[in-house]
Formats: C-alpha cells, sequence, structure tokens
C-alpha cells in the first residue's frame, strides 16, 4: 500500500452524551476521563474472561507479532473505548449508542454482545454497513454482517 501511495482510513467512533459527542480512535488517551475509561476496560475484561471470552486475534494488524500485543491492541479498538465511557457516563435506562467509522471487526462484535448481557444493557453500534441491535448477549444481525 506503501509503494501505491494509498493509506488506510483510520477508525474511530463517537458517542454523544449530555448533547455533547466524544469521539474516540484506537488506543485514544487523549479523553479528560481516559483514566476512568481504562478502568473500566480493564473491568469488562475481566467479567468477560470469567464467562469465557477470548481473543479474536483474525483481523489485527499483521505487524504485531506477540500474542500479548495483540490481545492489547484489540483491547483498545475505539468502539471498546466508546462503550467502556457509555457505560460509566449514561444511566442504565439509557441505551448505549456508538457510531463507528468503518466495518466493527468480530472481536469488537463479540464483546458488545457479551458486555450487553453482562452488563444488562442496550448497545445500538452503527458501522458503516449496519446497524446492530445488542441486548441479552445477542444481536440483530444474527451475527452474520
Amino acid at each position: 500500500m506503501k509503494d501505491v501511495g494509498l493509506k488506510k482510513e483510520r477508525g474511530c467512533s463517537s458517542i454523544e452524551v449530555d448533547n455533547c459527542v466524544h469521539e474516540f480512535v484506537a488506543g485514544d488517551n487523549t479523553h479528560p476521563q481516559g483514566v476512568m475509561i481504562y478502568e473500566k476496560l480493564n473491568e469488562i475484561f475481566e467479567k468477560l474472561k470469567l464467562i469465557g471470552y477470548e481473543a479474536n486475534r483474525s483481523q489485527v494488524l499483521q505487524c504485531v507479532e506477540e500474542e500479548d500485543m495483540q490481545e492489547h491492541a484489540l483491547h483498545l479498538h475505539s468502539e471498546k473505548l466508546a462503550i467502556a465511557f457509555g457505560l460509566i457516563s449514561l444511566k442504565k435506562s439509557q441505551p448505549i449508542r456508538v457510531m463507528k467509522n468503518l466495518r466493527v471487526c468480530g472481536d469488537c462484535h463479540n464483546v458488545a454482545k457479551m458486555i450487553s448481557k453482562v452488563y444488562d444493557r442496550e448497545i445500538l453500534l452503527r458501522d458503516r454497513y449496519r446497524f446492530h441491535h445488542f441486548k441479552e448477549g445477542n444481536c440483530s444481525c444474527k451475527d452474520y454482517w
């Protein structure tokens, strides 16, 4: 891609909280509530691992070789950051609505399903191709996207 001058579009996710849109990119640590977001992410993955979560590394960039680094990179995808922010910022009765500029990866899709079950939250995730409505551990796309 470099040789022909092509650049990959950077993934970003946004979520609206209190009439303010918050935008996240993978590995983002610039948000004013960044410490709380990363603490929530750690809590999320601890809970998900207890119910059998295993990272789907099949879509990690090829340049990331070590398994620990691959899993770390997956945990920091923008939609996961946005969902973690939604969990700490929105009332339990409010759905978490996230917009993603690219197609959601398989690992993020699986994590969103699991979060919806573990935290008993409704998550609406709009990616480039479709809406995903996660509720009680299921997705409206029936895992076909």
